[in-house]
């Protein structure tokens, strides 16, 4: 199934090299197999699971274990500070 994700802040780096150019919140799409969660998607793009604050599923937050369907839209957050 395909998804669409969006890594912001800093996240994007780590796909600097698969994906270059790739600038926090453009979208990137992802093949990923039936069942995928939330979390396999994160382990199957390589992103530190201590850098991730909170995940979205079609502008709703989800957890890690929530299943994934064909055209979702996933956004990935890190902490982030600020003041």
């Amino acid at each position: 199934m395909r998804v669409t994700v969006k890594l912001y802040a800093g996240l994007s780096r780590h796909l600097a090299e698969s994906q270059p150019g790739l600038s926090a919140g453009a979208p990137l799409e992802v093949e990923l197999p039936q069942d995928a969660t939330v979390a396999d998607l994160i382990a199957d793009l390589g992103l530190p699971e201590e850098e991730i604050k909170v995940t979205f599923i079609n502008n709703r937050a989800c957890p890690r274990d929530r299943e994934l369907e064909p055209g979702d839209e996933v956004g990935i957050f890190p902490p982030i500070g600020g003041g």
